[in-house]
């Protein structure tokens, strides 16, 4: 009996880290370039736990153990904004950003420019460029940001174009070992290494990588997830109350040898 409800509990709370995963995933809905959250769970056996309190037998019991999560890596659809600045990657690449941290990939391409002129991502992280944090000069205008990434604009009454830089972009070869640091930003364990930009990779100006995230599919998982620990409760109470009239009918029982 006591297994049943050790067993039951680590079904719930795998089933609890899960719902968080889920409850976080809807949460992130509407985060640009966020990556949708995935649970992963094992089966641990416990070698020679006993299979009934009373049969004196011995057989492993089967527990279920949470090994982490997974990121699903597939991209998000691309929205049209007409932000001259917004940039969405349509491929396996990230744009480069320098934290505090160090630097970060994201696919979050809401950006803009800080009080200094430089790009910027939605929480005031620099974008980089082939040479550095990129930065705008006063009077730009027209930012004309190219497939390939190269960044030109119109000064003032210049009508000449002048560069401002190249999006740096990374890809990795072990994307599925990225990461997350934040909502919507990915650090490279050591070892993993930016490599060269898949073939037809391209930078779209003015849209945004929206989330990942289905909407339809994550509310079912909640509504499963929420079922099955119920049911899991109600078999666990059903097991504390069984124990429960054994002993108290244990402890009625007439004793030997009395009057």
């Amino acid at each position: 009996m006591e297994n049943a409800l050790l067993v039951g509990l680590s079904r719930q709370v795998a089933l609890s880290d899960e719902l968080d995963m889920v409850a976080n995933n809807i949460a992130s809905l509407n985060t640009t370039g966020y990556k949708a959250d995935n649970a992963l769970f094992s089966q641990y056996l416990m070698p020679k736990a006993s299979d009934g309190e009373f049969s004196g037998r011995d057989r492993n019991v089967s527990f279920v153990t949470d090994r982490g999560g997974w990121i699903n890596f597939a991209p998000g659809a691309i929205e049209r904004t007409g932000n001259p600045l917004d940039v969405a990657i349509d491929g396996d690449a990230y744009l480069a950003v320098q934290t505090p941290r160090g630097v970060r990939y994201t696919k979050n391409g809401a950006l803009l420019t800080n009080a200094s002129g430089q790009l910027v991502t939605d929480e005031g992280y620099p974008v980089l460029g082939d040479n550095g944090p990129i930065t705008f000069q006063p009077g730009d205008h027209d930012v004309v940001i190219t497939p390939s990434g190269i960044i030109t604009v119109r000064n003032g009454s210049d009508p000449a174009d002048a560069p401002r830089g190249q999006l740096q972009l990374a890809a990795f070869a072990q994307q599925n070992l990225l990461q997350k640091d934040g909502d919507s930003m990915f650090s490279a364990p050591p070892g993993i290494n930016p490599i060269a930009v898949p073939l037809g990779t391209r930078v779209v100006q003015g849209a945004i990588e929206k989330s990942n995230v289905n909407a339809v599919a994550e509310m079912t998982r909640m509504i499963q997830i929420t079922q099955s620990y119920t049911d899991i409760a109600n078999v666990l109470q059903q097991q504390s109350d069984q124990r429960k009239n054994a002993l108290t009918q244990l402890s009625q029982a007439p004793q030997s040898g009395s009057a």
